[in-house]
């Protein structure tokens, strides 16, 4: 079984991340900060998901693979990595404050419990947050 996730995801140390928000709430910067800090997208706008064993992995949508929409610049084509593990993800909302000590969130994604933050995508410490979530979270 597969599923559309709408959002960004990137990769880091192979691990996906997903970002979400509503239209114009910085998943498209957030990602583009990210992959000009290493990791590689996996896909922009939306990405398919499939359990496999106990774990979701994401990959980009064929329609779009590889393309990323640069706000005010244009959309560009980029390179991309498949089947990606889903570990995080983060919904980006602009003005949140980060709790200090947050009780660890998850999510369900086709049965399969993945991690969950909120995060606000104007914090200049935004992409170090996502990579320290991916390198240290479960």
């Amino acid at each position: 079984m597969t599923l559309t996730l709408p959002g960004t995801s990137v990769s880091i140390l192979g691990r996906a991340a997903l970002l979400r928000g509503r239209s114009g709430a910085g998943k498209s910067d957030l990602a583009l900060r990210l992959v000009d800090g290493g990791a590689v997208l996996v896909g922009d706008e939306a990405v398919v998901a499939e359990r496999v064993g106990e774990q979701v992995v994401v990959s980009p949508m064929p329609s779009i693979r590889g393309l990323m929409e640069v706000r005010g610049f244009g959309v560009v084509a980029l390179p991309t990595v498949a089947r990606q593990p889903l570990r995080l993800i983060v919904d980006l909302v602009t003005g949140a404050e980060p709790e200090r000590l947050p009780e660890p969130e998850w999510e369900s994604v086709l049965g399969v419990a993945v991690r969950r933050m909120v995060l606000n995508p104007m914090l200049a410490s935004a992409a170090a947050r996502v990579r320290m979530a991916l390198a240290y979270g479960s």
